[in-house]
């Protein structure tokens, strides 16, 4: 039943407010009519849109600054699949590389929309999955995490999985959305389409909700920022609502075809190609920021999962550890760029000689020599250093100069190369045991899943639940190896040099459980808390690397102060002059240190960019 209001001069459809809400939203809108709306008045529209839910069951259309629902025709959906991932994970964004939120109950409905774009960012990508680069052709995609569906009951897989994606089109201009079943394996039901991957005997069925157009023409880059995809889950109503910055609006809403409101937990924002795999191709120098909102009845912040469910990519690169927000909307932002990233929901590091920082950013010294723990999740995801000693010059410094993790069913260690005169350090690739010749711009997969990458310096070693490990080799007196370990959701619990106390940032805790809060006493940081993390050489994963171990404990600290005054100065010059942030004492400190014991200015490289907000785990004086 349809519902008229007016209220100064707005006319509302399809919608009983209250009085409140109504003055509260008629009076800034209506006074925006007549002139250009100002952004914040169309983001209190497009929240008032995506608030208001549709009227029934059809595809619906609405204008800035009216807030209600008009029905229009219903037009056919895309005939093309928005297939699933075929399992092989790349470095780029799309087919399984992304971020998801996940919740702790289920969600009834979410949310992506874009922070910001940068300026004169531009996109291509291929129509109906064939043919030339088309500007401005690309899809939005809200997927749902795989759940169990009753429409699987006449698979004979016992794996079949519903999956269910909530679509923006621009070569269709239409939002719909896309119904899949996993792995049916045999034939599928009527009104299901069929798709199978090539090589693959596994059987996929899929179809469609009827499209909603969208007025104004399509979406282009220039106006993804303000645009927001909404999929919303109903116990017998399903729907997808897309309001863009401009002030326009576009739905539909069909039956509950698989039962999603009954197992969402997860769900992936996307900006990739427009259907069939295809990739969207954005210009050099382009960033996104992406936010997506999480709806579950709690203000609980969602879990981050480094996994994505759609088969179609873009060209940009996941940055590292996005932002997890526990606002009245919770929601994960994440940033997509051109530049290289590091992709993981947390990361913690091993820097220079070696200057650790954890998972909740804090910023400490470890100088002690021997192979070491840095951080294990559990049985399937450990990561050791081999840390050597400074002597004779710098007794009191230490560098790592192998990295060895246990990732899923496989042992991979970076050890140093065999030195050539002349040619810059490289590392030894050794995965099970066996020596791997992996070549710059080349990828291994590892059994059971996961890669190995190589990229000039660069190792990048990747496990399938999003795990992972980058090791970048440099060039020093001595060589050392700076490692990064991501973790492929978080929160996590994780342990080792690299972990926290009970998820406190000024906290470590040792294998045994001895708990000590910065500023640490030297001698118990180094032979209660360091030597507990140490590992036997008969267990340790960095065996394979060969050569003797020798384990030591500093005897005094590594600060600037403990350097000559005049070798100081002119390694924090040098940080300076390379663009190290003096907003840290901390950070610009760590690396005055690195130029000055590795005796190089690449050492500075590593702290530039490096947040200010580090806390300083500082030790004490013996």
């Amino acid at each position: 039943m349809f519902r008229m209001l007016r209220a100064r001069g707005l006319i509302f459809l399809g919608v009983i407010v209250t009085a409140g809400s109504l003055a509260a939203l008629a009076s800034p809108l209506g006074a925006a009519a007549s002139s250009t709306p100002r952004p914040a008045r169309l983001q209190m529209w497009r929240q008032a849109i995506e608030r208001l839910g549709l009227p029934g069951k059809g595809c619906f259309t609405a204008s800035y600054p009216r807030i209600g629902w008009q029905r229009t025709m219903c037009a056919a959906a895309p005939k093309h699949p928005y297939p699933p991932r075929p399992g092989l994970h790349v470095q780029t964004v799309g087919n399984g590389v992304d971020y998801s939120a996940e919740v702790s109950g289920l969600l009834t409905s979410a949310t992506g929309s874009f922070d910001s774009v940068s300026g004169g960012a531009t996109e291509t990508g291929q129509q109906n999955g064939t043919g030339p680069q088309v500007a401005n052709t690309f899809s939005l995609q809200l997927n749902a995490k795989p759940f169990t569906t009753p429409v699987c009951a006449g698979s004979p897989n016992p794996g079949c999985l519903g999956w269910q994606q909530f679509i923006y089109s621009t070569t269709f201009n239409e939002v719909f959305m896309q119904y899949w079943l996993l792995r049916y394996n045999t034939t599928c039901p009527v009104g299901w389409n069929t798709f199978m991957f090539p090589m693959s005997t596994d059987i996929y069925c899929w179809r469609n909700s009827a499209g909603g157009s969208l007025s104004g023409g399509p979406l282009t880059v220039a106006g993804l920022t303000g645009t927001q995809l909404t999929g919303n889950a109903g116990a017998a109503t399903d729907s997808v609502v897309m309001a863009t910055g401009s002030g326009s609006a576009s739905a539909s809403g069909a039956d509950n075809v698989l039962g999603i409101s009954t197992g969402w937990k997860g769900v992936e924002f996307a900006l990739v190609g427009d259907c069939c795999g295809t990739q969207a191709n954005f210009s050099a120098g382009t960033t996104i920021n992406v936010r997506t909102t999480t709806h579950s009845g709690t203000h609980s912040a969602p879990t981050c999962v480094l996994e994505g469910f759609t088969g179609e990519t873009n060209n940009l690169n996941l940055a590292a550890h996005p932002a997890i927000g526990t606002q009245a909307h919770p929601a994960i932002i994440s940033t997509q760029t051109s530049a290289p990233g590091f992709p993981s929901c947390a990361a913690a590091a091993g820097i220079g000689d070696t200057h650790l920082t954890t998972f909740r950013s804090l910023l400490y010294d470890f100088q002690a020599a021997g192979d070491y723990e840095l951080a294990t999740t559990g049985p399937r995801f450990v990561v050791e250093a081999r840390q050597v000693s400074g002597a004779p010059t710098w007794p009191n410094a230490a560098v790592n100069q192998a990295i060895a993790t246990h990732i899923g069913k496989n042992n991979v260690a970076i050890c140093p190369g065999k030195p050539v005169v002349g040619a810059p350090p490289s590392g030894r690739l050794v995965v099970n045991k066996r020596t791997v010749n992996l070549l710059s711009g080349h990828m291994l997969s590892l059994h059971g899943g996961g890669t190995v990458s190589l990229d000039g310096n660069v190792y990048l070693i990747r496990g399938v639940n999003g795990d992972s490990v980058q090791a970048v080799i440099n060039s020093g007196h001595p060589n050392w190896i700076d490692v990064s370990v991501g973790v492929g959701r978080w929160p996590e619990t994780v342990r080792g040099l690299l972990a926290n106390a009970r998820n406190n940032p000024l906290a470590l805790e040792s294998r045994g459980g001895t708990i000590l809060t910065a500023p640490f006493h030297f001698t118990r940081f180094y032979h209660v808390y360091g030597d507990s993390w140490r590992v036997p050489a008969r267990q340790s994963l960095l065996g394979v690397c060969g050569g003797k171990l020798i384990t030591s404990d500093p005897r005094n600290l590594m600060y600037p102060g403990n350097i000559n005054p005049k070798l100081a100065a002119q390694a924090r010059s040098v940080c300076l002059q390379l663009g190290v942030s003096d907003a840290s004492l901390a950070v610009l400190d760590a690396c005055t240190v690195d130029v000055a014991v590795l005796g190089t200015k690449q050492a500075a490289l590593a702290y530039v960019g490096v947040p200010a907000k580090v806390i300083f785990g500082k030790i004490i004086k013996p």
